[in-house]
Formats: C-alpha cells, structure tokens, sequence
C-alpha cells in the first residue's frame, strides 16, 4: 500500500513515537509510507528516515487557537500543501493523528479526492469539551472511514464528546518492541555519570513538561518525602516555558537539586533502568506511552486513577495507583513502595509480563493494517 500519515508535530511525544514505531514497521511489511507534520522543529525526522520514512514539513509554524484569523488563515495554506502533497503521492490510505491533524486531513483528502481516511485518537481531546469544536468535529468525522482509539477509555470518549459513531471507532492498543526497550547500559554506570550513589532512592518522570502531567502535585509530593530521595524529571516543553515554571516552583519548595531537570534525551531506557520507581501524577492520559517505556525497563510505576491509566497499570499488581492532584496521597505511595523493595521487584517482573501480553508492537501493526485492509474492501 500507499500509506500518508499526517500528525501536528513530530516532537518527542507519546504518539510521535507510536508513528514512529508503527510507520517504521508498514515500511518493513514492504508499504511505502510518507508522514507529514504541520508544526514545530520536527525532532524525530532523523529517526524516521533512518527507517525509510519520508518525512514533509507543511508549515514552518502554526498559531494558537480555533478561531483567529491568523490560524484559519494559516489553516487555508495548510490544506492547500497537504491536498497537493496528495495528488502527487496518491495515497490508498491517509491516516491522521492528533486533533489538528485529523481536521486538516479530512479538508484536505477531500479536496484531493482521497477516500481512505483513518483517524487516530491518542488522547482524550480536552478541546472536544467545547461545544463549536465537538460540533465541528463530528461533523468533519462523517469523512472518516475508521477511527482508531488507544484505549476504551478514549474511545468512550471520542464516541460521546467526538460526536464518532461507537461502530465505527475500534481500539487498538499502542505497541512496543520490549526488547528494544530495555536498559543497555549498567545501572551503576548510569548513576556515576548523574553524581547520584548506588543506594540513594530515585525517582523518574518522563513526560512533557504540560500541565496534563500534574508535575507541580509531583513537586509538592517529593517536598513530603525523606530528604534523600531524588527526582528524575525527563522531558521538555518546546511551546512554553514549562521548565522554567516548574524549576522556580521547586526553589519554593526548599527541594534544592532533589529535582534535577534533564531535559528530552535519548537514553530514556538507560535512565529508567538507573531509577527505583516511575511517577507520573497525570490528571489525563489517553494510554501513556511511557508507562509501557516503564514496563518494559520492568520498573513498577506510582500513577493516577484516571481516564485510561488503570487500563495499562494495574493497582496493587504492576504498581500503584492514587487519586489525581493529591501530593499526600502520591507521598504515601511512594513511601510505601521505597520500603519495600520485594514489592517494587515484583510488580516490575508483573508489569513487563503485562506489556508482553498485551501490548506487543507486532499485533499493534496487524491490527492497523486489518483495519486498513477492511475500510478499502
């Protein structure tokens, strides 16, 4: 097949990564597959090309907001690039990612003419909350062969604020290839190069530095803890000025350099492996890519109880889950994990079986491509 993904950004992100993986993978099932992006400085091309995926720019930025006349305008370019792009590469399926993406897919398919359309919807979509976009995109959506949620969650979601009707949404749970995912180099090695002793108890954040992820209840929580545990934070904030926010509220916090800001990297697996337990206080999450990133470093994870979170950790089991915005609640936690380090080992060895089971790259791309295969029969 012709396979056109179309995405807002190609940052280092859970669903850029899940293109990544699952864009490599058609291409070595022998697809030719093209990505577009709409904004930003597109941090993963190298990584798709290096897996023989054509990567295409459309903008060099693309402002804020639904209704401004800058972004409608802008919109307008956009549909025009990407309807282009469609004539000359003719694809048999156009699939879109992340809400921007999937409204100038469908505006642009149709002025080319493309029928295929699949959607894919990595989170729940909070600007589908707003009546004029949940309108909009429903009825944009009556273009859309198929749409792809990540988890039942999202697509309860999708369904009811989406305005998606449930028949035609199916889950497909994100995919990782475990294997790759593993640490590579020795935990003591990682730690000497982050100043950090062998029996100093750490924990790790991955994420972006947005407000979804709740860093500031994080912050609050590691305040509560014992004065010798630190903090991994991993991730950037490309649009905003997230690090700064959140480094300034850690100096009223009195946390010193128990918090230590790293930025995005690309030894995320090394850097799990180095650690004792992941947290991640989200307030939402449509899956979370970097819980599975977690499992498969086979490290036991603290999350929130919400949205689609229990649908990858299960409580008591791979690890532990607390109620969201809760910094006592989240100290608690990670109090009772840290003592116990048959625990921790455990609900690792539990959670990295679970990612096996249930969420292997090789079945996330089968399932893409029946589905692909049933919407062009």
């Amino acid at each position: 097949m012709k396979i056109q993904h179309v995405i807002t950004t190609l940052g280092v992100g859970g669903a850029e990564k899940h293109l990544l993986d699952l864009a490599g993978g058609q291409v070595e099932r022998g697809h030719e597959v093209r990505v577009a992006y709409l904004k930003g400085e597109g941090e993963l091309t190298k990584d798709f090309e290096a897996r023989d995926v054509t990567v295409l720019r459309l903008v060099d930025s693309l402002p804020h907001g639904w209704f401004q006349i800058p972004y409608l305008s802008t919109v307008v370019d956009l549909r025009s690039s990407l309807a282009d792009a469609l004539s000359v590469f003719g694809p048999d399926i156009l699939h879109t990612h992340l809400l921007k993406a999937d409204s100038l897919g469908v505006l642009a398919a149709n002025r080319a003419r493309i029928g295929a359309i699949i959607s894919s919807k990595h989170n729940d979509e909070r600007a589908l909350l707003k009546w004029p976009v949940s309108l909009i995109h429903g009825y944009l959506a009556k273009s859309v062969a198929r749409t792809i949620a990540l988890s039942d969650h999202v697509a309860r979601f999708t369904a009811e604020h989406g305005r998606v009707p449930a028949v035609l949404i199916q889950r497909i749970y994100y995919g990782v290839d475990a294997e790759r995912l593993a640490p590579r180099r020795r935990r003591s090695e990682v730690r000497a190069e982050l100043g950090l002793a062998e029996d100093v108890p750490v924990l790790i954040c991955v994420g972006r530095l947005a407000a979804q992820k709740d860093h500031p209840t994080l912050l609050a929580a590691l305040a509560e803890l014992p004065a010798e545990v630190q903090l991994l934070i991993v991730g950037g904030d490309p649009f905003g000025d997230g690090e700064t926010r959140l480094a300034a509220l850690a100096d009223r916090l009195g946390l010193g350099g128990r918090a230590r800001f790293l930025g995005i990297r690309h030894d995320v697996p090394d850097l799990l492996g180095a650690s004792d337990l992941f947290v991640l206080p989200s307030l939402w999450e449509g899956l979370g890519l970097v819980f599975l990133e977690a499992m498969a470093a086979r490290l036991p994870i603290v999350a929130s109880n919400v949205s689609a979170i229990p649908e990858v950790v299960e409580d008591g089991t791979t690890g532990w889950l607390v109620p969201p915005g809760d910094p006592g609640a989240l100290a608690r936690a990670v109090s009772t994990a840290l003592a116990d380090e048959e625990g921790r080992r455990a609900a690792g060895e539990a959670g990295y079986d679970r990612l096996v089971r249930l969420f292997g790259l090789p079945r996330m791309i089968d399932e893409t491509m029946k589905v692909y295969e049933e919407v062009l029969s």
